[in-house]
């Protein structure tokens, strides 16, 4: 399922944030965001150990990418390759456009459905790969400005139960203040923490209409990010990445270190 929250603001200090919750099967093993690929030493991403990919990372260029499923194609699928393989190739590239425009002509046929955030401090993208009656087919656009919703169903897309819930929160909450001193985590992000653990929904669509899932099928939240870019003029960090391990609601945020690593001389 999986959701990813995106505020876009030109001209502000901090263009660019970014809040997502993976939902996954439990037992599925995986790794927090770090340095985990050695051919890949710019890329701070989770890491799925089963597939060797990754549903969320940035990298040293503050580029950012996070991959969700399309409906209705929940896990793997005998003949297709994993989407965790797409936001590693997006976190090549030293920017968005570049990222984007690099994967517009990603093969539809490759992958099972899926929804693919493409960000960094100047532009934003969703590209999106779905089943339709004629076949597969790519579609990439621009992310407006202002607060977005990405879930399996697409971008701001109200057939889902949980953008037709939490999107107008979202856009009503205060926005978050990334380089406060408010909270051990590194900023105050209060009303975006409370929403992406809330578990209410309409019990008539069931639990994957709650921000945080929990189900008795072995499938539920298992962890959440929030990631913050500054501006190329803002005198802050480039950017800040907190990682909580477990639901939102009943684990703290962790500061990822996003230092970038200079090559020895």
């Amino acid at each position: 399922m999986c959701t990813v929250i995106i505020l876009r603001r030109k001209g502000h200090d901090w263009p660019l944030l970014l809040a997502a919750n993976r939902d996954e099967m439990m037992d599925r093993p995986w790794l927090p965001p770090g340095r985990h690929w050695p051919d890949r030493p710019q890329v701070i991403a989770g890491r799925d150990e089963l597939a060797g990919g990754t549903w969320i990372g940035i990298n040293d260029y503050g580029v950012v990418a996070a991959i969700l499923n399309g409906h209705g194609a929940l896990g793997p699928a005998e003949g297709y390759r994993s989407r965790g393989e797409l936001p590693l190739e997006v976190l090549e590239h030293a920017d968005a456009k570049a990222a984007a425009e690099a994967l517009r002509d990603v093969n539809p046929n490759a992958y099972r459905p899926f929804n693919l955030v493409i960000a960094d401090n100047r532009d934003a993208y969703w590209l999106s790969v779905q089943a339709a009656d004629w076949g597969a087919r790519a579609d990439l656009k621009p992310l407006p400005e202002g607060v977005s919703m990405v879930t399996a169903r697409g971008l701001n897309d109200d057939r889902s139960p949980r953008t037709r819930t939490y999107l107008p929160q979202f856009r009503r909450a205060a926005a978050p203040i990334p380089d406060s001193d408010d909270t051990a985590e590194g900023g105050n992000w209060e009303d975006w923490r409370r929403l992406m653990a809330s578990h209410i929904h309409d019990p008539a669509e069931g639990a994957d209409g709650a921000m945080t899932i929990v189900t008795d099928r072995g499938f539920g939240t298992v962890c959440s990010s929030f990631i913050a870019l500054s501006s190329v003029e803002s005198t802050a960090p480039t950017s800040i990445f907190r990682f909580a391990p477990g639901p939102p609601g009943e684990t703290a945020f962790e500061a990822i270190d996003t230092r970038v690593i200079k090559a020895e001389t």
